[in-house]
């Protein structure tokens, strides 16, 4: 966690607003909320500005949307981090790598959406797995770096597949309590079936959101990837150089792999 004012604030640089009006919006947004929680002055301000860009730069808005994070936080995270001990169904899957980083310094996850099962899905579990990996994603963030890139893979996925609640409550999740972490999201081998369970969790994605979400044709797939993600650090599967890597398991070529104890 970075102290408070040790470094200033970056412009957005996309034509939001500058650099000067969300440092002045975030010192008021602090001013707000440490008065509501003290746990807020354990935060730095890149946090705080994640929670402000999600609402549009709206203080009160974000306030809200971030005390209730922490609220959230302790409920679902009281340990501070979340144990392999308590999501062994979900690892044992192998349903979710990472490994390597796209162009823009991005660190890259991969989810198998055919590895996961709804008649064996326990949802207390899984919504913990979600957080265990969005906690590791975002330790492995380098100095500078706020978001992620995700490659969904939907090969071989069909109905037995198919779970519409797990899908909202990590979309519950990343929306609400990892805000502007998500950078973009590539969806490979898309099934035609799929596309009427993406009819019922796209309203529920934000405006935000949406945009992330690009679908891949296969034809394209190599293509595709490599604009964002250089071949050396492009997964095997998808043409590249590297081992898929579990997300629970220390990648061996990134020697700034750290362990975590909750989102900074």
């Amino acid at each position: 966690m970075e102290p408070e004012g040790e470094r200033r604030l970056p412009s957005r640089g996309d034509g939001t607003g500058s650099g000067d009006s969300e440092e002045k919006k975030v010192a008021l947004m602090r001013i707000f909320v440490e008065g509501k929680d003290p746990a807020a002055k354990e935060v730095d301000n890149f946090m705080l500005r994640r929670f402000l860009r999600a609402r549009d730069l709206d203080i009160e808005k974000a306030s809200f949307l971030f005390l209730k994070y922490l609220k959230w936080r302790r409920t679902a995270v009281p340990n501070g981090f979340i144990s392999e001990a308590e999501i062994r169904k979900d690892l044992s899957q192998k349903k979710v790598f990472m490994q390597g980083f796209d162009k823009t310094g991005q660190p890259i996850v991969v989810a198998f959406g055919a590895k996961h099962y709804h008649a064996k899905r326990i949802m207390n579990e899984f919504t913990s797995f979600v957080i265990y990996v969005l906690d590791r994603v975002c330790a492995r963030m380098p100095t500078g770096q706020e978001k992620f890139t995700c490659i969904g893979d939907l090969k071989g996925w069909g109905l037995s597949n198919c779970d519409i609640r797990a899908c909202l409550a990590a979309l519950d999740i990343m929306q609400n309590y990892y805000p502007e972490r998500l950078g973009r999201v590539f969806l490979v081998h898309v099934p035609y079936l799929f596309m009427k369970a993406w009819k019922i969790i796209y309203p529920f994605i934000d405006k935000n959101t949406r945009k992330k979400f690009v679908f891949v044709e296969d034809r394209n797939l190599r293509a595709t990837l490599l604009e964002d993600i250089e071949e050396n650090q492009l997964p095997e599967i998808y043409g590249g150089k590297l081992p898929l890597v579990p997300i629970q398991d220390p990648d061996p070529l990134d020697p700034t792999h750290v362990a975590l104890k909750g989102d900074n």
